[in-house]
This record gives C-alpha cells, structure tokens and sequence, in this order.
C-alpha cells in the first residue's frame, strides 16, 4: 500500500534575522576580482544562574531565549522549566549576557556538580571536571514505536524549508522538531550543533509543544551529547543525517533511545533499540 507523505508545516520564519548573518567582501588569489557573500554571525554568550557565571557560549545570535532554556534542562541544570523564575538578556554587539534567576533547589544542585564550563561552537562537554559528570546517570526512555519509513521519505530536502540560514549563508546546523502525525512543525539553527538542539528543545518547551510520539532531526554528526540533551528532553526517537559515534549508539541502546541514521544515497539506519540485541 502506498502510504501519504506527512505534511509539512510552513516555518515561522521564512528568511534569517539580519542579525544571524551579514555581507563580507573577499577576492581571488590576485586580487583581481572582488565580490561579497553573507556568512553567518556568532557572538560570546555569558550565562550565569543567581548572578554566578557558568558558562561562556559562542552561538548564533537568534532565538536566544529559546537556547537558554533549552541549554538549561538538556545540560541538566534545572529538571522543568519552572524552576526558570526569570530570564534577562543584555550586551550588543559581539558580547552578549544572560542573567538566569532559578529556584534554590536547582541552584543548590548546580553548585554541588562543581563546574566551571567554557564551550564553544564545536564542544559540548567543555569543563566538565570529572568523568561522571560527563556520563551521568539518566532516566530510561519508556520506550516508543519506531516511525512509519514515509515519515522519512525525502527528509533532507523537506527539512530545507527550516534552514533559512543554513540556505542564506552555510556554516550552521539545524535541529528539527517532527510531530506525533509526521508533520514538521519547527527548526532551529546554530553554528553549535548542540546550540542548535538546545534552541530546539527550549523553543518546544517555551511554546508547550507536547513531544509525545514525535521525533527531533539534526542535521549533523551524532555524539554522546547529543544524545544526553534528547534524553532529559524526553525526546524519545532522535534521526540523524551523519552517524553515530559508537559511544552515542551505546547510550542510545542503553536508554531505550530510538537512533536512526538516514544516510544521503541509502535507507535509514535502525541502530536502536530494535537492534539492542545485535552485536
């Protein structure tokens, strides 16, 4: 039986903020010819929680609400949003500050993870000061069936429609929210491909979308971080469009993680947890 392709929901946003990119001028080698192209922006971003700085993030300046939030629950910060009372940006420019406000309980137990992280666009784990840190204990999925193989018909390209940036200027990752009825609902960009799952997951939590039966898309390579983000995310079926590290796939199996690649010339990949018993 030939089954319908989902729908495809029309993206918020049909072209990047002009804040996300900007024109620069370059020539060839003999300076011969001259031209400009738009290449995409970063800036520094300070967050601190209760007016104590944890973490200086380069990240591509929009939706930044989103990514704090979502940088919040998917590093482990705070366990729901409402432990979030307050959220103030500030700064121009190529500098840029979060203040945080969140309840004393979360507060307590992020002074007791004793860490200090510097990350940066291409590194998810910076300052972590231990190894358990970096592999935590977290919940098991419940579990949840695997999409129908239409859900993934042609995905590539209809996830285009919500890399505004991506097709504007290049140098950025998407991370893609699909529904429980196949239907992608929204995107989000970063020159972090974590910054960008952190965008994600905090524009789903802030605009109340219910993961339940649904999946996240991301558009680059999937390691252990990635992975962990999904999971406190309550995200249960994660597709990427590069592989899996080893690592990524062993968390996935262990947590009752849907993982599936979808490679570019070939049919997806199940790495788990339909194959949890393989070798």
């Amino acid at each position: 039986m030939n089954a319908k392709r989902p729908a495809c929901a029309a993206p918020a946003v049909e072209t990047p903020a002009p804040a996300a990119s900007q024109s620069y001028q370059y020539c060839n080698l003999e300076h011969t010819e001259f031209a400009s192209t738009a290449l995409a922006e970063e800036v520094a971003l300070a967050i601190a929680y209760n007016d104590i700085s944890q973490a200086v993030m380069l990240v591509t300046p929009t939706d930044l609400e989103d990514f704090i939030v979502g940088f919040s629950i998917g590093s482990g910060i705070i366990a729901d949003v409402s432990d979030i009372y307050d959220l103030k940006l500030s700064g121009s420019g190529s500098a840029q500050y979060a203040q945080v406000q969140i309840s004393s309980r979360a507060f307590w137990n992020l002074k007791q993870q004793r860490r200090q992280l510097a990350g940066t666009s291409g590194c998810g784990l910076c300052g972590v000061e231990a190894v358990e840190q970096a592999l935590p204990d977290l919940n098991v999925l419940p579990g949840a069936p695997l999409p129908p193989a239409e859900w993934l018909d042609g995905l590539r390209q209809r996830i285009s429609a919500f890399q505004p940036l991506g097709q504007h200027s290049g140098a950025v990752h998407a991370a893609v929210f699909m529904n429980g009825q196949g239907e992608l609902l929204l995107g989000r960009e970063d020159i972090g491909r974590h910054n960008a799952l952190d965008k994600l997951i905090g524009a789903l939590i802030r605009q109340q979308i219910s993961t339940e039966g649904g999946l996240a898309i991301v558009t680059s390579r999937c390691s252990l971080e990635l992975i962990q983000k999904v999971l406190r995310a309550g995200i249960q079926t994660l597709v990427s469009l590069s592989s899996p590290t080893g690592l990524a796939l062993q968390w996935a199996r262990r947590h009752n993680l849907n993982l599936i690649h979808l490679p570019q010339k070939s049919a997806p990949r199940v790495y788990s947890p339909a194959m949890e018993n393989q070798p």
